[in-house]
């Protein structure tokens, strides 16, 4: 910022310059004007008109610095806008791009460009493959031109996207471990106890190849599929995650992930928690702990109706119970409950038992509130079924437990044993009522010895894991996938599963008190308008969201104008590291 003159025959202007960087190229602007050197001796009482116009270069100087200087922009209303010149910005990537540094994904991705030796920018292209499926999740070639959004411009071509891919499929495993490993430094990891679990994801293609095949989508979409295995953290965030073929039993995909926790994150000690479907025998012998060493253990749902008759008619019995958080120690008899008092009680008993030379503690709850939830769902399944019987033309007869047509009988032959000319189609109401015996009811096994309300517990967090899949395939759209390549379709979770992790400790940042929806639209509306040389105007609504975001970053946007050297040092703040 200078004083620049002007003068002409009987006068000499004053007025205030200054040169800014605008398309790779110096250029000098006007920011005030005071006038001729008559007009400001008259209006303001000096004799030096020079020396006031100097000083007063020097006051906009000190409110420049202190960012307290106004700066004044005018538009004319019959000039044409400049042809594809961009100037609306995004800027709610930046509270991303903190966390993306705080867990030095920087130094990653330094790490393996030296490894591999090439020249292109892979942080910058791994830091916008994160924070555009993030805000604007879409194909590769929507990636690279959503990356022009954000106020930082990319330095990446396309095609270097998609080779960037291969060598992040390759260095997956040193990714994972030293993303945890960085995750320790921005906050403390509760590895004590883990939870696993696995989805699936389809493809929009005909052909079954490589990892996509053919397997029990869990959309129920008649596609090729993979399978993707997570291991998530007590606090929600993830630890580890695999890529299998859609057609392997997802059971057998856990224990060589967990070895990888063992080798390569220097975990040890840790209760696994896992639903019915991975319980298999195998994975919990091997998380069978040596009483003496208790390195490991596991916590697992237990289908009540898969047990031995024994233990059905244990559980069937109404006396013994106890009450969750009643430190009386009193026992119930759950027969005798009162629907409207005990709605909202958990009862609970547990015993050891063996099965498969295994010696497992059996945690059994019952609730009320449970029980009706369950018969609300069933009676909504059966209104269903009942519904495809009328018209006659149900369909195939259904195994699975949430299908209404699992309900649904045909009869192919008449009363006296003939095969019938049409057939009849019914309800097995002996099912419904096989079904509702069990209802309220809800078992777990573990080979901990601790109380079995601490079990409990334990196994109610598993909602965070299956939210984390919710997560990727809505809000990050990381379905269907439409890449072919074994390597880059790896690359393309590893994308989400670095995005969830930075959105969990975005959300941890603001203690949890908004949705998913809530923070992603507000990152998405943080928007600016960009005045070459003067600065960004928000273009959004300041709310109780925006101010905790900038609470919780130590950075505020939410100003009138914010300098362009003011967005910069904000840009640079949030690039860098903890330590």
């Amino acid at each position: 910022m200078r004083l620049g003159w002007s003068k002409s025959k009987y006068s000499t202007s004053y007025y205030v310059q200054k040169t800014v960087y605008v398309n790779g190229k110096n250029k000098s602007i006007i920011l005030k004007k005071f006038g001729s050197d008559k007009y400001i001796c008259e209006t303001y009482g000096v004799t030096d008109a020079k020396a006031w116009a100097q000083q007063q270069v020097e006051l906009m100087r000190q409110e420049e610095s202190q960012n307290m200087a106004p700066i004044s922009i005018s538009f004319l209303p019959d000039k044409e806008l400049p042809t594809e010149q961009q100037r609306c910005f995004n800027g709610g990537y930046l509270f991303l791009q903190d966390i993306y540094y705080q867990l030095g994904l920087h130094r990653i991705s330094k790490a393996i460009s030296k490894k591999h030796g090439f020249q292109y920018n892979l942080n910058s292209i791994l830091s916008r493959l994160i924070y555009t499926r993030i805000l604007y999740p879409s194909s590769k070639l929507g990636t690279f031109e959503d990356s022009h959004k954000f106020i930082e411009q990319p330095d990446f071509e396309l095609h270097q996207i998609y080779r960037a891919l291969s060598v992040l499929a390759e260095e997956s495993d040193y990714i994972q471990a030293a993303l945890f490993k960085n995750s320790i430094k921005l906050a403390k990891r509760k590895t004590g106890i883990i939870y696993y679990d696995c989805t699936n994801f389809y493809f929009e293609i005909e052909q079954a190849e490589d990892d996509k095949q053919y397997g029990l989508s869990k959309e129920n979409r008649p596609l090729p599929i993979v399978e993707m295995g997570l291991f998530m953290d007590a606090e929600g965030i993830p630890l580890a995650f695999c890529i299998n073929p859609g057609n392997r039993n997802e059971q057998i995909s856990m224990v060589p992930l967990e070895k990888k926790l063992l080798q390569n994150f220097d975990l040890s000690r840790f209760v696994v928690c896992t639903d019915a479907g991975l319980s298999s025998t195998e994975n919990r012998r091997f998380n069978d702990y040596d009483k003496a060493d208790g390195s490991r253990a596991f916590v697992t749902t237990q289908s009540v109706k898969k047990l031995k008759k024994h233990l059905k008619n244990w559980i069937l019995e109404t006396t013994g119970w106890k009450l969750s958080g009643d430190t009386k120690n009193r026992t119930y008899d759950i027969s005798d409950l009162d629907e409207k008092e005990d709605i909202e009680k958990i009862f609970y008993k547990s015993r050891w038992i063996k099965e498969d030379g295994l010696e497992q503690h059996l945690i059994v709850t019952y609730s009320l509130k449970y029980r009706n939830y369950l018969r609300t769902i069933r009676n909504r399944q059966l209104e269903r079924a009942l519904k495809a019987v009328k018209k006659g033309s149900p369909g195939v007869e259904s195994k699975r437990k949430n299908d209404p047509k699992r309900f649904i009988r045909a009869n192919h032959a008449t009363q006296h044993g003939e095969v019938a000319d049409k057939i009849a189609y019914y309800i097995d109401y002996e099912l419904v009522k096989e079904e509702e015996t069990f209802d309220g009811f809800y078992a777990v096994c573990t080979n901990l010895e601790d109380d079995a309300q601490e079990i409990v517990k334990i196994n109610k967090r598993r909602w965070e894991i299956e939210e984390c899949f919710r997560i990727m395939k809505s809000d990050f759209e990381a379905r269907p996938v439409y890449l072919q390549d074994k390597e880059r379709i790896k690359a393309h979770f590893m994308t989400c599963f670095i995005a969830l992790i930075v959105y969990r400790y975005l959300e941890k940042k603001l203690d949890e008190k908004y949705t998913c929806n809530q923070i992603i639209d507000c990152l998405k509306e943080m928007n600016f308008l960009k005045f070459e040389g003067k600065g960004y105007i928000p273009t959004y609504t300041k709310t109780e969201l925006t101010d905790a975001l900038h609470n919780a970053f130590g950075f505020h946007t939410s100003k009138e104008i914010i300098p362009v050297k003011k967005m910069k040092n904000i840009c640079a703040q949030t690039k860098k590291p903890i330590v």
